[in-house]
């Protein structure tokens, strides 16, 4: 494995794990900032808006920063924000370290994945993109889980330095194994989201961003939506987040292949209609130990698979702004982060959180409607295109 794409995966999986820890000590939080749960999931909601509302304005922004310089000070910033965050006395305080940890995300990401692409031979991109991404989804099965046990059984602030630790070695190895890459083509903001104006595009990062509202509509407050089955034990609450990443990161690299052999509309229809299935019977399901614990690997499985076709569809239908539909598309599934947070909490108040599950299914299947309608226009252009081609031949 080249090491330095393990440096950039290592940098992943600290983002990654900053991004959900939070749904795993949301009891302490609450307890220390005496506020509510829905307002702890907040923490959650604010650095993931702030991703995905910076990470485009950064990427015009920054395009003519040397690449290597980008990571470094991005992870050096990644890792005084969640220090911070850790020595937060007051709420108010740790949401604006969770704004500036979003921000060092944004700057991080994008550029840890458009980096991966350059360091290989164009032959060997999709694995590179594969392991990189592999950090992200490895986070939620190895990351989160071990800083819910860490602030289970101690306290939550040294979850958060378990996350700048993380950070650091990364930072530490972008220093010395990291080499000079060429800087990107300069894009404005407005190159950078005129992809959009193509509805299969359109269409198709609406999938990802009502896909993840649906995922985190739940995940946000996984302690209380499962708290029958956890029964108060942070053991068995990492044992199930390492259950739902741990399936997510086997899906996600099965996915790969099942694209090849049944194509990526047959893949994201499989794994959406699983998911919106198994959603829409947690409050049910996660009744119990063993019924929670065969959800939540269904759950985790089908809420990661869906990642890599969507990428694969993106690039297939615009290669040549691989980079900034993949942006974009990241971008997508941080604000659908976010709108599940919010979402989640609206539905504490009112149906309670064994039944976000509900919610989040609802969500899904929307999803499910926007992923075939792309399918259809996908299908569409391809026909016309072969209709124009043999209308030339002959």
């Amino acid at each position: 494995m080249d090491r330095r794409l393990l440096v950039l995966t290592l940098g992943m999986f600290a983002v990654g794990t900053d991004s959900f820890v939070v749904a795993g000590i949301l009891p302490q939080l609450s307890h220390t900032f005496e506020v509510s749960i829905e307002a702890a999931g907040q923490m959650t909601t604010i650095y993931a808006i702030t991703y995905a509302v910076l990470a485009p304005t950064i990427g015009a922004l920054a395009a003519g920063v040397r690449r290597k310089s980008l990571l470094f000070w991005s992870l050096a910033l990644f890792v005084v924000a969640n220090l911070a965050t850790a020595l937060s006395p007051t709420f108010a305080i740790a949401m604006a370290t969770r704004v500036l940890a979003g921000v060092s995300a944004a700057m991080f990401a994008p550029t840890a994945t458009g980096v991966a692409a350059m360091l290989v031979p164009p032959e060997r991109r999709g694995f590179a993109l594969a392991v990189v991404a592999a950090g992200l989804s490895g986070s939620t099965a190895l990351g989160t889980p071990i800083g819910a046990v860490i602030g289970n059984l101690g306290d939550w602030r040294w979850t958060m330095v378990f996350v700048a630790g993380l950070a650091a070695l990364a930072w530490i190895g972008t220093k010395a194994l990291l080499p000079e890459v060429p800087k990107p083509p300069k894009f404005t903001l407005t190159q950078r989201l005129k992809p959009v104006a193509d509805a299969r595009i359109g269409f198709t990062l609406l999938t990802t961003l009502l896909t993840m509202s649906g995922i985190f509509a739940a995940y946000t407050y996984f302690t209380v939506v499962f708290d029958r089955a956890i029964g108060g034990d942070g053991i068995v609450l990492g044992g199930l987040l390492v259950l739902w990443g741990l399936a997510g990161t086997v899906t996600n690299f099965l996915s790969g292949r099942l694209i090849d052999a049944i194509g990526s509309r047959k893949v994201l229809l499989l794994l959406l209609s699983v998911q919106a299935i198994d959603t829409a019977l947690l409050p049910w399901t996660g009744a119990q130990l063993w019924t929670a614990a065969i959800a939540i690997a269904i759950w985790g499985g089908s809420a990661w698979g869906y990642l890599v076709p969507q990428q694969h569809r993106l690039v297939s239908v615009a290669p040549q702004a691989g980079p900034v539909v993949l942006g974009l598309n990241n971008s997508c599934s941080y604000l659908g982060v976010s709108i599940g947070g919010v979402v989640g909490a609206f539905g504490i108040q009112f149906i309670g959180p064994h039944y976000l599950g509900l919610i989040g299914a609802g969500l899904v299947f929307a999803a499910l409607v926007s992923a075939e309608l792309a399918s259809r226009l996908i299908n569409a252009a391809e026909v016309g295109i072969t209709v124009s081609a043999g209308a030339s031949t002959s």
